[in-house]
């Protein structure tokens, strides 16, 4: 199935200019959902974007509707872009993924209302969320990596202390 086709299994609803992603199909566990488009890659992020890379950002387009859950249904595999079922999802049922999986540092935070036990409260990005928070989710590769990057920094204010 081309990514265009699976594209077309997905639905954009909009109701009270609150937009939402959901599914013409079931999906199982593991499954790609469909591929994340890459055309137009950017340096800075905006709200139709997903962060790809360190200072990297792609237009999603009709993913742009995917909205955030503490408690995510999808992921967001930014090393094969594409969309992966996070576990079995029903025909009909709207999608969500982990936005701080994604993006250090968001442009527009929000306090999050999904509802769930381990809610984060304020999705501002990966850089200020505990690691034990961190590690219950898939976290892309760009975040790791900055993620030791900002661990290994502290090293420098302990040696700034000392001088």
């Amino acid at each position: 199935m081309s990514s265009t086709t699976m594209m077309e299994t997905l639905t954009i609803k909009t109701e009270n200019k609150f937009r939402t992603l959901t599914t013409k199909r079931a999906y199982k566990k593991g499954e790609i959902i469909c591929a994340m488009p890459s055309e137009d890659v950017r340096e800075k992020p905006n709200r139709y974007t997903v962060q790809i890379g360190r200072d990297k950002h792609t237009h999603v387009g009709k993913l742009a509707a995917l909205n955030h859950s503490c408690d995510p249904n999808v992921i967001l595999d930014t090393e094969s872009m594409e969309m992966v079922a996070a576990r079995d999802i029903e025909k009909g049922e709207e999608l969500f993924f982990f936005y701080p999986s994604t993006e250090w540092q968001m442009d527009a935070p929000f306090i999050c209302l999904c509802g769930s036990a381990n809610c984060i409260n304020v999705v501002a990005g990966a850089r200020f969320l505990p690691l034990s928070t961190l590690e219950r989710h898939y976290l892309n590769p760009h975040i790791r990596e900055m993620m030791i990057e900002l661990l290994n920094n502290t090293k420098h204010n302990l040696e700034k202390i000392k001088s």
